[in-house]
């Protein structure tokens, strides 16, 4: 052992300032929230503990049973939205034969990625707002009586999100299932069209074959972000729609940050871990991610 400690010094000493970090800002945390979890917090004077008290009071709130309906709801109409136009977009675009023309359009799909959500929401606000928006402005040429105020009416609320989702992340997965297309063996197209497969045949017998593992990534991906979602719900909700897109986050966020219950807050956030983790697995064994 002191040999191979020898033998890779040089090695240990550069990763010891990365598990520094990870420990002082990450793992350090993590038991300190949890500790907090089981605690009656204040920033001054005694924090007794509680025990679970914190973890019943939130079970038993029905506001946050109803942000985890509108995690789910959201964050699975996000994941199916995405995965399903990322793919097809790319399908799309691994069809088109001008370079030039696949290029800027990968660009143009890709350019929402960048931008925050404080850009991306500010501009649908914008974009849906009743009073000059695009979208009002069109439906109003196309005979509507008066325009919809898209942003305050409820049932239209979640639409927006998983939409407004899907356009803004669907470029970054696009070019992840571009990047596994573009190292599809050439050998197996060739061998389709020599057996008479046309365009189709080759995208459906080849193509999306090809593509499983990396899907299962993206999938996999998609599901440990949908409980996680905040800052898009935090710069577009409002009043008039908070009851339907609430989140989990939000959540915590009021219970933590606006209310100063700092051990509920802390409790609820370990329960979304738990949550992440759990429908994680579940959905790791459905697409039997571990068989490739």
């Amino acid at each position: 052992m002191l040999y191979t400690l020898r033998k890779y010094r040089a090695l240990y000493i550069m990763i010891f300032p990365v598990l520094v970090y990870f420990f002082a800002f990450s793992y350090y945390p993590l038991v300190r929230g949890f500790v907090i979890s089981f605690q009656q917090f204040r920033l001054i004077g005694d924090r007794p503990f509680v025990g679970w008290s914190n973890y019943a009071a939130v079970l038993k709130d029905p506001t946050f049973w109803k942000a985890m309906e509108n995690t789910l709801a959201i964050g699975a109409g996000t994941l199916a939205a995405g995965f399903a136009a990322s793919l097809i977009a790319a399908l799309s675009l691994n069809e088109i034969a001008q370079s030039w023309f696949k290029k800027i359009t990968q660009t143009i799909i890709y350019i929402p990625h960048l931008f925050s959500w404080v850009v991306v929401g500010g501009l649908w606000i914008v974009i849906l707002s009743p009073d000059g928006g695009i979208v009002n402005e069109l439906l109003l040429a196309f005979g509507l009586d008066k325009p919809v105020s898209f942003l305050a009416t409820e049932q239209y609320g979640r639409w927006i999100m998983v939409f407004t989702s899907t356009w803004k992340e669907m470029g970054f997965t696009c070019i992840i299932f571009l990047a596994a297309i573009v190292g599809i063996n050439p050998s197996l197209y060739e061998a389709a069209r020599i057996d008479g497969a046309n365009r189709w045949h080759c995208v459906r017998y080849v193509t999306l074959p090809q593509l499983v593992p990396t899907m299962k990534v993206v999938i996999l991906l998609g599901v440990l972000g949908i409980l996680r979602m905040f800052d898009q719900i935090f710069v577009m909700r409002n009043g008039a729609i908070a009851r339907e897109v609430d989140v989990l986050m939000m959540y915590t966020y009021q219970k933590g940050i606006l209310e100063f219950q700092i051990g509920l807050a802390t409790a609820a956030g370990f329960l979304v871990i738990a949550a992440s983790l759990i429908i994680a697995f579940i959905i790791r064994a459905i697409i039997r991610f571990d068989e490739g």
